[in-house]
């Protein structure tokens, strides 16, 4: 099956490419998720369009992406959040919490490219990792509390 993703797929490709995949696997996971399209003719200006969406987004060039991963980290980047007496949250830690964390700290980040090795639903130390370019990922440490 040939499909265009729309979004960042790990260990597939990103938003833009065009790939060919087992028909279960797309059809099951990456079409009813809204991460790919059926690819067609008329795709064509779709893929152009998610790529130049994707250059805007994507940090220019290996040097920023460096100096930025440096920035992430030097710091641990601190989370508030609900959680019962036992220390278990309401729910868990989102993309859009880290880069909003980042974000405070002086660091600008697509919450896109936050990934978790497991959701994180208690308080303390966690980490995250941060691809920032092709080439470079960072580590963030997390500290999640209750608030």
């Amino acid at each position: 099956m040939k499909l265009i993703l729309t979004n960042e797929v790990t260990g597939l490709g990103s938003a833009g490419d065009v790939v060919e995949v087992k028909d279960g696997y797309g059809r099951n996971f990456l079409l009813p998720r809204g991460l790919a399209t059926p690819w067609s003719r008329g795709g064509q200006k779709q893929v152009d369009a998610l790529r130049k969406a994707r250059e805007a987004r994507v940090i220019a060039s290996l040097e920023d992406a460096k100096g930025v991963k440096g920035q992430l980290e030097a710091r641990t980047l601190t989370i508030t959040a609900h959680s019962s007496e036992s220390g278990r949250l309401f729910g868990a830690i989102s993309q859009a919490e880290v880069a909003e964390a980042a974000k405070a700290e002086g660091v600008t980040i697509d919450r896109r490219t936050v990934e978790f090795p497991a959701p994180i639903k208690t308080t303390g130390d966690h980490t995250a990792l941060v691809r920032l370019h092709p080439e470079v990922s960072a580590t963030v440490a997390l500290q999640v509390v209750a608030g």
